[in-house]
């Protein structure tokens, strides 16, 4: 079954907090691996972004994000993973992907992590309008 993985604007940096703080009474836990999407203030035709606005199916999304947590416990030997994604508005220098993986050992977190965030950003049907300083936009590529 799956859950809604999204916050609405910016991943704050106390909630990344407070989700590895939860952790700590889990002691068959030996590592653990954090990916921080942040926002970038690219230049692009001479336009800089200064926030990305995220939207997405919301339904499908969950759905997708549901089959990757579901096919990295079947590929690696993993006690926990979090997926957290922002919609609507992040400025740039603000947090909006939040990938969090626990394992006994690290080698599996490493990999995990890597594999996680490669899936997100080509199975999951989110979107980004990057939003330049004099009001335009054009929708993010992800390469």
């Amino acid at each position: 079954m799956s859950k809604n993985v999204f916050v609405e604007g910016p991943i704050a940096p106390e909630f990344i907090a407070e989700s590895i703080a939860k952790h700590q009474s889990k002691h068959t836990i030996g590592a653990h691996n954090i990916f921080l999407g942040q926002v970038r203030a690219d230049v692009i035709h001479n336009n800089t972004v200064v926030a990305i606005d995220y939207s997405a199916y919301t339904d499908m999304a969950n759905e997708a994000l549901y089959a990757i947590r579901e096919k990295a416990f079947a590929k690696f030997d993993l006690t926990c993973m979090h997926i957290y994604h922002s919609l609507g508005v992040v400025k740039a220098g603000e947090i909006c992907l939040f990938v969090f993986v626990s394992a006994t050992r690290r080698k599996q977190v490493y990999e995990a992590t890597e594999a996680i965030v490669n899936w997100i950003k080509t199975d999951v049907p989110i979107f980004g309008k990057e939003m330049f300083e004099n009001d335009t936009f054009t929708w993010k590529q992800n390469s």
